[in-house]
Protein backbone atom coordinates (compact mmCIF):
# COMPACT_ATOMS: atom_id res chain seq x y z
CA UNK A 1 0.00 0.00 0.00
CA UNK A 2 1.89 3.01 -0.87
CA UNK A 3 1.98 6.16 1.42
CA UNK A 4 0.56 9.42 0.94
CA UNK A 5 2.06 11.76 -0.46
CA UNK A 6 2.53 14.22 3.07
CA UNK A 7 4.35 11.20 4.28
CA UNK A 8 7.04 10.21 1.80
CA UNK A 9 10.83 11.97 2.24
CA UNK A 10 11.79 14.40 -0.59
CA UNK A 11 15.10 12.53 -1.23
CA UNK A 12 17.99 13.84 -4.06
CA UNK A 13 19.73 10.90 -4.18
CA UNK A 14 19.47 7.08 -3.37
CA UNK A 15 22.15 4.72 -3.48
CA UNK A 16 21.57 1.18 -3.26
CA UNK A 17 24.39 -0.78 -1.89
CA UNK A 18 25.01 -5.06 -2.78
CA UNK A 19 27.55 -6.80 -0.83
CA UNK A 20 28.42 -9.95 -2.84
CA UNK A 21 31.21 -12.62 -2.12
CA UNK A 22 33.88 -10.80 -4.13
CA UNK A 23 32.98 -6.98 -4.52
CA UNK A 24 30.35 -4.56 -3.64
CA UNK A 25 28.05 -2.90 -5.96
CA UNK A 26 26.81 0.79 -5.45
CA UNK A 27 24.31 2.17 -7.57
CA UNK A 28 23.36 5.99 -7.30
CA UNK A 29 19.89 7.47 -8.52
CA UNK A 30 18.37 10.37 -9.19
CA UNK A 31 15.40 10.04 -6.45
CA UNK A 32 13.64 13.65 -7.63
CA UNK A 33 11.55 12.25 -10.53
CA UNK A 34 9.67 9.25 -11.68
CA UNK A 35 11.51 6.42 -12.40
CA UNK A 36 14.27 7.54 -10.67
CA UNK A 37 17.44 7.73 -13.32
CA UNK A 38 21.13 6.12 -12.63
CA UNK A 39 23.00 8.85 -12.13
CA UNK A 40 26.35 6.64 -10.87
CA UNK A 41 27.60 3.05 -10.34
CA UNK A 42 30.61 2.07 -8.89
CA UNK A 43 32.36 -1.61 -8.15
CA UNK A 44 35.10 -1.89 -5.48
CA UNK A 45 36.16 -5.50 -4.25
CA UNK A 46 36.88 -6.65 -0.97
CA UNK A 47 38.98 -4.61 1.12
CA UNK A 48 38.75 -1.81 -1.37
CA UNK A 49 37.35 1.41 0.53
CA UNK A 50 34.36 2.90 -1.28
CA UNK A 51 34.43 6.38 -2.57
CA UNK A 52 33.38 8.44 0.24
CA UNK A 53 32.04 11.00 -2.28
CA UNK A 54 29.50 8.61 -3.51
CA UNK A 55 28.39 6.87 0.21
CA UNK A 56 29.35 9.55 2.44
CA UNK A 57 26.67 12.48 4.04
CA UNK A 58 28.91 16.07 3.85
CA UNK A 59 26.92 19.33 4.56
CA UNK A 60 25.10 18.88 1.09
CA UNK A 61 23.30 16.68 1.96
CA UNK A 62 21.59 18.82 4.02
CA UNK A 63 20.27 20.80 0.86
CA UNK A 64 20.29 17.67 -1.05
CA UNK A 65 19.65 14.80 1.22
CA UNK A 66 20.59 11.41 0.54
CA UNK A 67 19.32 7.80 1.24
CA UNK A 68 21.84 5.53 1.83
CA UNK A 69 20.02 1.62 1.18
CA UNK A 70 21.93 -1.72 2.04
CA UNK A 71 20.74 -4.99 0.30
CA UNK A 72 20.66 -7.61 3.18
CA UNK A 73 21.96 -11.26 2.44
CA UNK A 74 18.74 -13.12 2.41
CA UNK A 75 19.91 -16.44 3.92
CA UNK A 76 19.11 -15.45 7.64
CA UNK A 77 16.07 -13.74 6.83
CA UNK A 78 12.80 -15.27 7.44
CA UNK A 79 9.79 -14.17 5.09
CA UNK A 80 6.08 -14.83 6.19
CA UNK A 81 3.12 -14.23 4.16
CA UNK A 82 -0.11 -13.31 6.32
CA UNK A 83 -3.58 -12.37 5.31
CA UNK A 84 -5.21 -8.96 7.13
CA UNK A 85 -8.10 -7.11 6.94
CA UNK A 86 -7.63 -3.63 4.84
CA UNK A 87 -6.89 -0.70 7.02
CA UNK A 88 -4.43 2.01 7.54
CA UNK A 89 -0.85 1.61 7.64
CA UNK A 90 -0.16 2.40 11.69
CA UNK A 91 -3.24 0.05 12.18
CA UNK A 92 -1.61 -2.76 9.68
CA UNK A 93 1.14 -2.82 11.60
CA UNK A 94 -0.03 -2.93 15.23
CA UNK A 95 -1.98 -5.79 13.67
CA UNK A 96 1.12 -7.66 12.38
CA UNK A 97 2.87 -7.27 15.90
CA UNK A 98 0.80 -8.80 17.91
CA UNK A 99 0.52 -11.76 15.73
CA UNK A 100 4.23 -11.59 15.85
CA UNK A 101 4.83 -14.63 18.31
CA UNK A 102 3.05 -16.86 15.59
CA UNK A 103 4.62 -15.59 13.39
CA UNK A 104 8.27 -14.98 14.41
CA UNK A 105 10.48 -18.97 14.31
CA UNK A 106 13.16 -16.87 16.79
CA UNK A 107 11.94 -15.01 20.23
CA UNK A 108 10.27 -11.61 19.40
CA UNK A 109 12.85 -9.91 21.70
CA UNK A 110 16.26 -11.24 19.45
CA UNK A 111 14.16 -10.28 16.51
CA UNK A 112 13.93 -7.20 14.24
CA UNK A 113 10.54 -7.34 11.59
CA UNK A 114 9.15 -4.80 9.66
CA UNK A 115 6.43 -5.69 6.80
CA UNK A 116 5.67 -5.48 3.00
CA UNK A 117 1.98 -4.72 1.68
CA UNK A 118 1.84 -6.55 -1.80
CA UNK A 119 -0.41 -4.72 -4.11
CA UNK A 120 -4.02 -6.29 -5.22
CA UNK A 121 -2.70 -8.20 -8.54
CA UNK A 122 -5.33 -7.26 -11.64
CA UNK A 123 -8.51 -10.28 -11.35
CA UNK A 124 -7.78 -10.87 -7.82
CA UNK A 125 -11.03 -11.50 -5.94
CA UNK A 126 -12.63 -8.38 -4.11
CA UNK A 127 -11.65 -9.61 -0.95
CA UNK A 128 -11.38 -6.99 2.02
CA UNK A 129 -8.19 -8.80 2.61
CA UNK A 130 -4.74 -7.20 2.07
CA UNK A 131 -1.32 -9.71 1.64
CA UNK A 132 1.69 -9.17 3.81
CA UNK A 133 5.03 -10.37 3.71
CA UNK A 134 6.73 -10.19 6.92
CA UNK A 135 10.33 -9.99 7.23
CA UNK A 136 12.38 -11.26 10.14
CA UNK A 137 15.66 -11.45 10.94
CA UNK A 138 17.65 -12.20 14.17
CA UNK A 139 19.24 -8.81 15.81
CA UNK A 140 22.85 -9.92 15.98
CA UNK A 141 22.74 -10.72 12.46
CA UNK A 142 21.43 -6.85 11.49
CA UNK A 143 24.25 -5.68 14.05
CA UNK A 144 26.76 -8.08 12.70
CA UNK A 145 25.90 -6.61 9.20
CA UNK A 146 26.08 -3.01 10.40
CA UNK A 147 29.58 -3.49 11.62
CA UNK A 148 30.66 -4.38 8.32
CA UNK A 149 29.19 -1.50 6.77
CA UNK A 150 30.78 0.67 9.10
CA UNK A 151 33.86 -0.36 8.68
CA UNK A 152 33.55 -0.31 4.88
CA UNK A 153 32.56 3.86 5.44
CA UNK A 154 28.62 2.84 4.87
CA UNK A 155 26.38 4.18 6.98
CA UNK A 156 22.96 2.87 6.11
CA UNK A 157 19.89 4.66 6.56
CA UNK A 158 17.45 1.57 5.44
CA UNK A 159 17.87 -2.26 5.30
CA UNK A 160 16.12 -3.92 2.35
CA UNK A 161 16.08 -7.71 0.91
CA UNK A 162 15.78 -7.49 -3.01
CA UNK A 163 13.92 -10.52 -3.52
CA UNK A 164 10.72 -8.37 -2.57
CA UNK A 165 11.44 -6.87 -5.63
CA UNK A 166 12.20 -9.49 -7.90
CA UNK A 167 8.95 -10.99 -6.17
CA UNK A 168 7.07 -8.13 -7.10
CA UNK A 169 8.03 -7.17 -10.60
CA UNK A 170 7.44 -11.60 -11.68
CA UNK A 171 4.23 -11.86 -13.67
CA UNK A 172 2.19 -14.19 -12.19
CA UNK A 173 -0.20 -16.30 -14.68
CA UNK A 174 -2.35 -18.75 -13.22
CA UNK A 175 -1.65 -20.84 -10.28
CA UNK A 176 1.66 -22.87 -9.55
CA UNK A 177 4.95 -21.74 -7.60
CA UNK A 178 7.48 -19.75 -8.63
CA UNK A 179 11.67 -20.35 -7.38
CA UNK A 180 13.98 -17.52 -7.21
CA UNK A 181 17.92 -19.01 -6.71
CA UNK A 182 20.04 -17.63 -4.59
CA UNK A 183 23.34 -19.40 -4.58
CA UNK A 184 26.07 -18.76 -1.45
CA UNK A 185 29.06 -21.27 -2.14
CA UNK A 186 28.99 -24.87 -1.08
CA UNK A 187 25.58 -24.98 -0.91
CA UNK A 188 22.47 -22.97 -2.72
CA UNK A 189 18.75 -22.00 -1.54
CA UNK A 190 15.62 -20.57 -3.32
CA UNK A 191 12.92 -18.74 -2.05
CA UNK A 192 9.68 -20.90 -3.36
CA UNK A 193 6.50 -18.20 -3.57
CA UNK A 194 3.07 -19.90 -4.05
CA UNK A 195 0.33 -18.25 -5.76
CA UNK A 196 -3.34 -19.85 -6.39
CA UNK A 197 -6.30 -17.93 -6.74
CA UNK A 198 -4.75 -14.84 -7.70
CA UNK A 199 -2.87 -14.28 -4.41
CA UNK A 200 0.56 -14.85 -2.52
CA UNK A 201 0.16 -17.64 -0.10
CA UNK A 202 3.10 -18.79 1.06
CA UNK A 203 7.05 -18.59 1.04
CA UNK A 204 9.04 -21.59 1.05
CA UNK A 205 12.76 -22.07 1.40
CA UNK A 206 14.58 -24.86 -0.53
CA UNK A 207 18.15 -26.21 -0.29
CA UNK A 208 19.94 -27.80 -3.10
CA UNK A 209 22.58 -29.88 -1.72
CA UNK A 210 26.12 -30.81 -3.27
CA UNK A 211 26.12 -34.41 -2.25
CA UNK A 212 24.92 -37.53 -4.25
CA UNK A 213 21.31 -37.45 -2.66
CA UNK A 214 20.73 -34.25 -3.59
CA UNK A 215 17.87 -34.68 -5.80
CA UNK A 216 16.29 -37.16 -2.99
CA UNK A 217 16.42 -34.12 -0.84
CA UNK A 218 15.44 -31.98 -2.63
CA UNK A 219 11.95 -34.05 -3.64
CA UNK A 220 11.30 -34.58 -0.13
CA UNK A 221 11.50 -30.75 0.70
CA UNK A 222 9.25 -30.06 -2.46
CA UNK A 223 6.42 -33.01 -1.10
CA UNK A 224 6.88 -31.26 2.38
CA UNK A 225 5.68 -28.35 0.88
CA UNK A 226 2.79 -29.82 -1.24
CA UNK A 227 1.33 -31.32 1.80
CA UNK A 228 1.41 -28.03 3.78
CA UNK A 229 -0.45 -26.26 0.95
CA UNK A 230 -2.90 -29.21 0.76
CA UNK A 231 -3.22 -29.13 4.93
CA UNK A 232 -4.06 -25.24 4.90
CA UNK A 233 -6.13 -25.63 2.03
CA UNK A 234 -5.17 -23.27 -0.69
CA UNK A 235 -3.37 -25.73 -2.60
CA UNK A 236 -5.96 -26.73 -4.81
CA UNK A 237 -4.53 -28.23 -7.85
CA UNK A 238 -1.16 -29.41 -8.67
CA UNK A 239 1.15 -26.69 -9.17
CA UNK A 240 2.82 -25.34 -12.61
CA UNK A 241 6.53 -24.85 -11.39
CA UNK A 242 8.48 -21.79 -13.46
CA UNK A 243 12.31 -21.09 -12.72
CA UNK A 244 13.28 -17.30 -12.19
CA UNK A 245 16.90 -18.02 -13.34
CA UNK A 246 19.12 -19.09 -16.65
CA UNK A 247 18.32 -22.38 -18.17
CA UNK A 248 22.10 -23.50 -17.30
CA UNK A 249 21.62 -22.95 -13.76
CA UNK A 250 21.92 -26.28 -11.67
CA UNK A 251 18.87 -25.14 -10.33
CA UNK A 252 16.70 -25.81 -13.47
CA UNK A 253 18.21 -29.82 -14.11
CA UNK A 254 17.47 -30.61 -10.49
CA UNK A 255 13.83 -29.16 -10.64
CA UNK A 256 13.18 -31.04 -13.64
CA UNK A 257 14.45 -34.50 -12.30
CA UNK A 258 13.62 -33.83 -8.52
CA UNK A 259 9.72 -33.13 -9.98
CA UNK A 260 9.60 -35.13 -13.42
CA UNK A 261 7.77 -32.66 -15.58
CA UNK A 262 8.79 -29.50 -17.46
CA UNK A 263 9.83 -26.41 -15.43
CA UNK A 264 9.03 -23.19 -17.19
CA UNK A 265 11.91 -21.01 -17.59
CA UNK A 266 11.57 -16.62 -16.32
CA UNK A 267 14.12 -14.22 -16.27
CA UNK A 268 14.74 -12.65 -13.65
CA UNK A 269 14.99 -8.75 -13.20
CA UNK A 270 18.82 -7.35 -13.37
CA UNK A 271 20.60 -6.21 -10.92
CA UNK A 272 20.64 -2.78 -12.42
CA UNK A 273 17.09 -2.81 -12.67
CA UNK A 274 16.41 -4.01 -8.99
CA UNK A 275 18.31 -1.99 -7.37
CA UNK A 276 16.20 0.81 -8.80
CA UNK A 277 13.02 -0.94 -7.80
CA UNK A 278 14.65 -1.20 -4.35
CA UNK A 279 15.35 2.58 -4.07
CA UNK A 280 12.21 3.89 -5.54
CA UNK A 281 10.07 1.35 -3.03
CA UNK A 282 12.74 2.33 -0.17
CA UNK A 283 12.41 6.21 -0.76
CA UNK A 284 8.58 5.53 -0.42
CA UNK A 285 8.21 3.73 2.36
CA UNK A 286 7.17 4.54 6.33
CA UNK A 287 10.24 5.15 7.90
CA UNK A 288 8.82 3.26 11.28
CA UNK A 289 9.02 0.30 8.36
CA UNK A 290 13.11 -0.64 8.75
CA UNK A 291 15.01 -3.29 9.85
CA UNK A 292 17.60 -1.01 10.99
CA UNK A 293 17.86 -0.88 15.04
CA UNK A 294 16.52 3.03 16.37
CA UNK A 295 19.82 2.78 18.47
CA UNK A 296 21.74 2.87 15.07
CA UNK A 297 19.88 5.22 13.12
CA UNK A 298 20.07 7.63 16.28
CA UNK A 299 23.73 6.73 16.35
CA UNK A 300 24.56 7.88 12.27
CA UNK A 301 22.51 10.99 12.96
CA UNK A 302 24.51 12.09 15.51
CA UNK A 303 27.45 10.95 13.81
CA UNK A 304 26.67 12.98 10.91
CA UNK A 305 26.09 16.31 12.87
CA UNK A 306 29.16 16.26 14.66
CA UNK A 307 31.22 15.25 11.59
CA UNK A 308 29.65 18.52 10.05
CA UNK A 309 30.27 20.43 13.14
CA UNK A 310 33.83 18.83 13.57
CA UNK A 311 34.35 19.60 9.61
CA UNK A 312 32.83 23.09 10.12
CA UNK A 313 35.29 24.01 12.90
CA UNK A 314 38.36 22.95 10.93
CA UNK A 315 37.34 25.00 7.69
CA UNK A 316 36.82 27.72 10.21
CA UNK A 317 40.21 27.46 11.65
CA UNK A 318 41.50 27.14 8.26
CA UNK A 319 40.06 30.09 6.60
CA UNK A 320 41.05 31.94 10.21
CA UNK A 321 44.96 30.33 9.71
CA UNK A 322 44.99 31.11 5.74
CA UNK A 323 43.73 35.19 6.68
CA UNK A 324 46.28 35.12 9.52
CA UNK A 325 48.75 34.14 7.04
CA UNK A 326 47.63 37.03 4.64
CA UNK A 327 47.52 39.55 7.07
CA UNK A 328 51.65 38.94 8.35
CA UNK A 329 52.83 38.90 4.73
CA UNK A 330 51.11 41.96 4.21
CA UNK A 331 51.94 43.50 7.39
CA UNK A 332 55.78 41.87 6.69
CA UNK A 333 55.27 44.01 2.66
CA UNK A 334 54.13 47.39 4.05
CA UNK A 335 56.69 47.11 6.84
CA UNK A 336 59.42 46.87 4.44
CA UNK A 337 57.77 49.50 2.17
CA UNK A 338 57.89 51.99 4.49
CA UNK A 339 61.11 51.75 6.15
CA UNK A 340 62.24 52.24 2.12
CA UNK A 341 60.03 55.18 2.14
CA UNK A 342 61.75 56.55 5.46
CA UNK A 343 65.00 55.78 4.43
CA UNK A 344 64.28 57.95 0.95
CA UNK A 345 62.73 60.66 3.67
CA UNK A 346 66.11 60.51 5.74
CA UNK A 347 68.11 61.04 2.69
CA UNK A 348 66.73 63.54 1.26
CA UNK A 349 65.25 65.43 4.94
CA UNK A 350 68.55 67.71 4.70
CA UNK A 351 68.50 68.76 1.20
CA UNK A 352 64.69 69.48 1.88
CA UNK A 353 65.18 71.23 5.00
CA UNK A 354 67.81 73.43 2.94
CA UNK A 355 65.13 74.05 0.35
CA UNK A 356 62.76 75.35 2.71
CA UNK A 357 65.49 77.80 4.01
CA UNK A 358 66.25 78.88 0.90
CA UNK A 359 62.58 79.22 -0.48
CA UNK A 360 62.29 81.67 3.15
CA UNK A 361 64.92 83.78 2.40
CA UNK A 362 64.34 84.15 -0.99
CA UNK A 363 60.42 85.28 0.23
CA UNK A 364 61.95 87.80 2.74
CA UNK A 365 64.06 89.15 -0.04
CA UNK A 366 60.99 89.69 -2.64
CA UNK A 367 59.04 91.38 0.74
CA UNK A 368 61.90 93.53 1.25
CA UNK A 369 62.05 94.75 -2.29
CA UNK A 370 58.24 95.01 -2.47
CA UNK A 371 58.79 97.24 0.32
CA UNK A 372 61.10 99.38 -1.00
CA UNK A 373 59.00 99.99 -3.72
CA UNK A 374 56.08 99.94 -2.06
CA UNK A 375 57.28 102.89 0.03
CA UNK A 376 58.49 104.96 -3.43
CA UNK A 377 55.32 104.36 -4.41
CA UNK A 378 53.46 105.68 -1.83
CA UNK A 379 55.39 108.69 -1.81
CA UNK A 380 55.10 109.03 -5.70
CA UNK A 381 51.00 109.10 -5.23
CA UNK A 382 51.15 111.44 -2.14
CA UNK A 383 52.96 113.84 -4.12
CA UNK A 384 50.96 113.94 -6.99
CA UNK A 385 47.58 113.97 -5.17
CA UNK A 386 48.20 116.50 -2.50
CA UNK A 387 46.43 119.88 -3.65
CA UNK A 388 47.93 123.23 -2.91
CA UNK A 389 47.05 124.09 0.42
CA UNK A 390 47.31 120.86 2.68
CA UNK A 391 49.91 120.88 4.91
CA UNK A 392 51.25 117.18 5.54
CA UNK A 393 52.48 116.92 9.30
CA UNK A 394 53.31 113.06 9.62
CA UNK A 395 53.61 110.12 7.00
CA UNK A 396 53.92 106.40 8.52
CA UNK A 397 54.45 103.13 5.93
CA UNK A 398 52.96 100.60 8.28
CA UNK A 399 55.02 97.37 8.07
CA UNK A 400 54.24 97.54 4.13
CA UNK A 401 50.74 97.09 4.69
CA UNK A 402 49.38 100.06 5.07
CA UNK A 403 50.23 104.38 4.72
CA UNK A 404 48.75 106.18 7.53
CA UNK A 405 48.92 110.26 6.64
CA UNK A 406 47.68 113.34 9.15
CA UNK A 407 48.32 116.86 8.65
CA UNK A 408 46.47 120.77 8.88
CA UNK A 409 44.32 122.77 6.65
CA UNK A 410 42.52 126.27 6.77
CA UNK A 411 38.76 125.90 7.71
CA UNK A 412 38.14 126.22 4.35
CA UNK A 413 39.83 123.49 2.63
CA UNK A 414 37.51 120.33 4.10
CA UNK A 415 36.45 119.85 0.44
CA UNK A 416 40.02 119.37 -0.74
CA UNK A 417 40.59 117.04 2.04
CA UNK A 418 37.84 114.65 0.69
CA UNK A 419 38.85 114.86 -2.60
CA UNK A 420 42.99 114.72 -1.63
CA UNK A 421 41.39 111.33 -0.18
CA UNK A 422 39.16 110.41 -3.34
CA UNK A 423 42.48 110.82 -5.00
CA UNK A 424 44.73 108.88 -3.29
CA UNK A 425 42.79 106.38 -3.02
CA UNK A 426 42.00 105.89 -6.78
CA UNK A 427 46.33 106.32 -7.71
CA UNK A 428 46.88 103.68 -9.91
CA UNK A 429 50.27 102.30 -10.68
CA UNK A 430 50.08 101.23 -14.48
CA UNK A 431 46.58 99.66 -14.34
CA UNK A 432 46.76 98.46 -10.56
CA UNK A 433 45.41 100.33 -7.71
CA UNK A 434 47.95 101.08 -4.74
CA UNK A 435 45.44 101.18 -2.27
CA UNK A 436 42.57 99.54 -1.55
CA UNK A 437 39.64 102.02 -2.87
CA UNK A 438 37.26 100.53 0.72
CA UNK A 439 39.07 102.52 2.74
CA UNK A 440 37.26 104.51 5.75
CA UNK A 441 36.49 107.98 5.02
CA UNK A 442 38.89 110.79 6.61
CA UNK A 443 38.45 112.33 9.62
CA UNK A 444 38.89 115.85 10.35
CA UNK A 445 39.14 118.08 13.78
CA UNK A 446 38.64 121.94 14.22
CA UNK A 447 42.14 122.98 16.02
CA UNK A 448 41.97 125.34 18.81
CA UNK A 449 41.40 129.43 18.10
CA UNK A 450 39.17 127.87 14.80
CA UNK A 451 41.50 128.74 12.85
CA UNK A 452 42.57 125.41 11.09
CA UNK A 453 41.78 121.69 11.32
CA UNK A 454 43.39 118.69 11.95
CA UNK A 455 42.97 116.22 9.11
CA UNK A 456 44.38 111.94 9.02
CA UNK A 457 43.05 108.93 7.43
CA UNK A 458 44.72 105.72 6.82
CA UNK A 459 44.86 103.71 3.27
CA UNK A 460 45.58 99.54 3.15
CA UNK A 461 48.04 98.67 0.30
CA UNK A 462 46.24 96.25 -2.44
CA UNK A 463 49.94 95.06 -3.68
CA UNK A 464 51.06 93.70 -0.36
CA UNK A 465 48.02 91.54 -0.34
CA UNK A 466 48.56 89.74 -3.79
Amino acid sequence: MPLPLSKMASWHFCNVLDTGADARRVWQFDARGEPFNLAREQTARNGEPLPPNLVAKSWAAIFKRKLNVAWLPPQNVFLKVAQFPMSSPEETRSMVELQLEKLSPIPVTQALWTMHVLPQPAGAPAENLQTIIVIIVARDVVEEFLGKLEGQGYMADRLELPMLDQLQATQIAGDGAWVYPEGHGATSTALVAWWYGGQLRNLDLLTLDSGANRIASLKDQLVQMTWGGELEGWLTSPPRWHLVGDSGDAWHGALREALDQPVEILAPVPAQQLAALTAQRAAHSDPANNLLPPEFATRYQQQFVDRLWGRGLLAALGIYAVGLAIYFVALTVFSQLTGRVERQADSISNTYTNSIQMAGMLNVLKERDQLKFAALDCWKAVAETMPTGLTLETMNFNDGKSLSLRGTAPTDQVTAVTDFFDALRKWKNGNDFLFDPNADVPRTGLNPGAQSITWSFELNLKRTEK
